[in-house]
């Protein structure tokens, strides 16, 4: 079996996924993770829990089915997109996730762009973009997610939800829980005013605080 441990990997973290975030009810949730220029992408009709590593397709990166027991999900256009991004740029991105969770539909149905409101932005790139509403499964959202993660580790697709990408499916996970939790600490702000934006000048810095252990660079 192609890329049995990948496969393996892509049926865990749709699990995780789901108890992580949560999700709409139905498909909403999609796993992928690129081995060289083969990819694992969770499938379509299978609910996460059912999973089994032989549900899941190997697709190569020009969109080929090599293998797996039933088709890919329908957003495997955009994971596929994205990938190809990544490999042509040589980003070390190489896990792929999106899901429909309440505060990123939320988010993404208002904003035009989820603005950094808590250092932990810095993480994902800064102020993240919300792409133009497309329908879901097409060529055309996934054209505009491709764009949007450009320089940024996740994006807000329109009326949609979010997607996230990471060096590994733990941090494409990680960096998808990140996104839901700051949409919604800026949903809950916006209950009490208006929050207050870190410009680039001060993710800069968090930035570089970053780099450093406990003792930064003003401890003393």
């Amino acid at each position: 079996m192609l890329l049995e441990q990948e496969r393996r990997d892509v049926c865990l973290t749709a699990r995780n996924l789901v108890s992580a975030v949560g999700s709409a009810p139905g498909e909403s949730t999609t796993v992928s993770v690129r081995s060289g220029d083969l990819v694992v992408v969770t499938p379509h009709g299978v609910a996460p829990d059912q999973l089994q590593p032989a549900d899941c397709p190997v697709m190569s990166l020009d969109d080929r089915v090599l293998e797996g027991r039933h088709d890919p999900a329908a957003e495997a256009t955009l994971h596929m997109a994205v990938h190809r991004q990544a490999a042509e740029h040589g980003r070390d991105a190489t896990a792929v996730v999106n899901a429909f969770t309440t505060d990123t539909v939320a988010v993404s149905s208002v904003l035009a762009e989820l603005p950094p409101v808590h250092h932990r932005a810095a993480a994902l790139g800064g102020a993240i973009t919300v792409t133009p509403y497309t329908t879901y499964g097409t060529g055309e959202i996934a054209d505009q997610a491709a764009k949007a993660l450009k320089g940024r580790d996740a994006a807000l697709l329109a009326n949609h939800g979010g997607v996230a990408l990471g060096h590994g499916l733990e941090h494409a996970l990680e960096n998808l829980r990140l996104l839901d939790w700051l949409c919604a600490a800026y949903l809950r702000a916006r209950q009490i005013g208006e929050p207050r934006v870190l410009s680039e000048d001060e993710l800069a810095l968090v930035r570089q605080r970053g780099t450093y252990g406990w003792a930064g660079p003003d401890i003393f």
